[in-house]
């Protein structure tokens, strides 16, 4: 399987014990800020071996994020198909820290593996970011990797009910333009 380093992260397969702290953050409201409700602990744990499924059979997917010095599990970052019904396919890098892993740049460092993998490793020609219009941590992060928006791309989440949920942005960043 496989397995990416950065100077302080590993992305790895998903283990039995990551299913506590995965659950522990997706019961955090403020993760979930962006995301909709916070999740069950049933929920949490059947989504984490939905993302190992998925790197099992593609070879890209969600990986565990966790720090180098120590071991500590603090997320998930990776790659997944745009879900069917947006207005457009495509692959999109994402992340989710735990809070006490926010403001250390963990989430940019993450990502820009993630993209170096999808274009050296997959090759795929372009990956996308989406995220809720209000969610600016998010589009800093998106920002810093040098991915690009066209407010003409943005939508409403047909899955969304009204409310501040329901607008995403989408960047973009193509192979070469990193």
């Amino acid at each position: 399987m496989t397995e990416i380093r950065t100077d302080r992260l590993l992305l790895r397969s998903w283990r039995e014990s990551d299913l506590a702290p995965w659950a522990a953050m997706n019961a955090d409201p403020e993760v979930r800020e962006h995301l909709g409700p916070p999740l069950t602990a049933e929920q949490a744990t059947a989504s984490a071996r939905s993302f190992q499924a998925d790197l099992d059979r593609l070879g890209y997917g969600f990986w565990a994020v966790e720090l180098r010095d120590g071991g500590e599990f603090i997320g998930f970052a990776g790659l997944d198909r745009v879900d069917e019904g947006m207005p457009f396919t495509g692959v999109e890098a994402g992340w989710r820290l735990a809070r006490a892993a926010w403001g250390h740049g963990y989430a940019t460092e993450a990502a820009r593996a993630v993209l170096g993998y999808g274009f050296d490793t997959v090759g795929l020609p372009e990956i996308l970011a989406i995220t809720t219009a209000t969610n600016l941590r998010s589009q800093a992060v998106m920002r810093r990797l040098g991915m690009t928006t066209d407010p003409a791309d943005d939508f409403d989440d047909p899955e969304v009910d009204a409310g501040p949920l329901r607008r995403q942005v989408v960047y973009r960043t193509r192979a070469g333009g990193r």
